[in-house]
């Protein structure tokens, strides 16, 4: 069956994309994971892959034309396939073969029927898609709906909050009106350009809509229109997540908030909500810090404190008794196993070690850091190194193609920082003209933001090159799979104080390890040994960086 491919939203902040480029033309052969076109958005010019098989059938926006978001942008499906159905009806799907015992005519009048009636929107009514809110999301969580259905739409005014497998992030309405439907509940995953949610003039009948883009196969609507009527209010209290405090007041919050709030012991009478009418929302419990002025004005004896605030569940297991635990893969956890599966069975993976003295690194830091307001890691120096000798060493800095290999003549180093859900590589865009401060100004803006899912898909995106340091672990040495599209991936371990040979004495020294991951379609073992002396000099002497 033919499947429609639209124009992505590749940003938050996204409403039309234009095509750079087409990397396919009508009649070629698309696997899952080519590219097939580039596409600028409001922020930058980015890859777009396919996530589907098949036939290149029709472009719907050529080179260079510029389109809002969920337009049509390709079809793809089997050679020869008839789309004329989709190009009709834009929403409905290639209709099926008629049957046997039924006319030509009365089929061909039954399979338009469906597209005719997708293609019919009531007048002011618009059908709101699960958006893609990174370029590698193929599919989305709602972790929070902050309307209900009847309640009335402002543009700019955010509708859900959406976990991607990067980051929960709020996704804002581009339309006015009332919000008629939702078609994905919170806590329910869908794939990207599902149908979310529509938006009309209030008293709008959409019950076709909605039926009809279920019948297509493009959304997982759990109830029809009725039934979603029905369950109004269930939903708007669970929306609502209206809690009681002491002097019998009233607070609005998030369900996911109030979650957060209950897991780490926050009174949410405590916490000022940021969202709309001061609602509660989750960066307000992730940012909460208790005041003074709340513990010393708290009524209630600190046993009985601590007694209220929920405990972590203890889990009793008799001698010899086998007991497992389920926990559900989060979309973050599911892109990791994705991509890093991806990387190590496509690209030849193979290591590269070397040792590298620290102790005139250490020296320089120590002078570095003897400035007034002025903070660098040993891992900002590592980082720096690296896209010095990346300059030195473009053939580090690439990206295989099956046609080409592509240098990578700018350097953008990503770092590898661990969250709760995993692990996210925020990107150091043109590191090798950042100075030692600002590269160490940037790494803890991003890696705070990280673990607090505040990052920008953009801010994620463009790496050339990967840094992975576990040496605060104390982890001596480790290999790291290969952050495609990237050829190379640098693996840090601890500093280590040993005995070392200097001028033919033993002494007391500090030493490194650092291992280097290539893909041996790219890098050739030599090129990589070449990287690694480099990253050597460099690194062992600091002063060599200002040259």
């Amino acid at each position: 069956m033919a499947i429609k491919v639209t124009m992505p939203r590749l940003s938050d902040t996204m409403t039309e994309g234009t095509v750079a480029t087409w990397l396919k033309k009508v009649g070629d052969k698309v696997s899952e994971g080519d590219i097939l076109a580039e596409i600028e958005t409001d922020k930058a010019t980015m890859e777009f892959e396919s996530f589907n098989e098949g036939t290149l059938l029709h472009i719907g926006i050529q080179a260079g034309e510029t389109a809002p978001v969920d337009s049509l942008l390709a079809i793809i499906g089997k050679e020869g396939e008839d789309i004329s159905a989709l190009l009709a009806g834009g929403g409905a799907p290639a209709a099926e073969a008629p049957k046997a015992d039924v006319p030509a005519a009365e089929a061909k009048t039954e399979a338009a029927a469906p597209a005719k009636a997708a293609a019919e929107l009531p007048k002011g009514v618009v059908v709101v898609t699960m958006p893609r809110l990174s370029d590698t999301m193929t599919e989305g969580t709602v972790a929070t709906w902050l309307k209900k259905v009847g309640d009335t739409v402002a543009e700019g005014d955010i509708l859900a909050e959406i976990e991607t497998d990067k980051a929960t992030m709020e996704f804002e309405s581009f339309n006015a009106g009332t919000l008629l439907y939702i078609g994905i509940q919170e806590g329910s995953t869908a794939p990207v350009d599902s149908l979310l949610a529509i938006i009309g003039p209030a008293g709008t009948d959409i019950s076709g809509v909605a039926d009809n883009f279920t019948a297509g196969g493009a959304a997982t609507a759990s109830a029809p229109a009725a039934e979603e009527t029905k369950a109004a209010p269930a939903a708007a209290q669970a929306t609502e997540a209206v809690a009681e405090t002491s002097n019998g007041g009233r607070i609005l919050a998030s369900p996911l908030a109030k979650k957060i709030a209950s897991d780490k012991g926050i009174q949410l009478s405590q916490v000022k909500g940021s969202g709309e009418n001061g609602r509660i929302v989750k960066s307000d419990i992730e940012n909460f810090t208790p005041s003074a002025q709340a513990q010393t004005t708290a009524s209630a004896p600190a046993a009985k404190q601590e007694a209220s605030a929920p405990a972590a569940p203890k889990v009793f297991v008799p001698a010899g008794e086998v007991y497992t635990e389920e926990i559900k893969n989060s979309q973050m956890r599911k892109i990791i196993a994705k991509r890093l599966s991806e990387s190590l069975f496509t690209a030849p993976h193979y290591n590269l070690v070397i040792e590298v003295s620290m102790d005139e690194a250490m020296q320089a830091r120590a002078a570095i850091n003897s400035v007034p307001d002025t903070k660098v890691s040993f891992n900002d120096m590592v980082i720096k190194a690296c896209a010095l000798a990346l300059k030195k060493h473009p053939k580090i800095n690439s990206t295989w193609k099956e046609d080409a290999i592509i240098i990578n003549h700018h350097v953008n180093i990503g770092v590898a920082v661990a969250v709760e859900d995993g692990l996210v590589v925020p990107v150091l865009k043109f590191t090798d003209a950042m100075s030692l401060s600002q590269i160490g100004g940037s790494v803890r803006d991003l890696a705070g933001r990280a673990k607090n899912k505040k990052l920008g898909p953009q801010e994620m995106e463009g790496s050339t090159f990967t840094v992975s340091n576990l040496g605060m672990f104390g982890i001596t040495e480790f290999n790291s799979i290969i952050n495609q599209p990237n050829s190379a991936i640098l693996s840090v371990g601890a500093i280590v104080e040993k005995p070392v040979v200097k001028n033919g004495q033993i002494v007391v020294g500090n030493t490194m390890m650092l291992s280097l991951a290539c893909d041996h379609r790219t890098i050739d073992g030599a090129t990589g040994a070449q990287f690694l002396q480099t990253l050597k000099q460099y690194i062992e002497s600091p002063v060599t960086m200002l040259a």
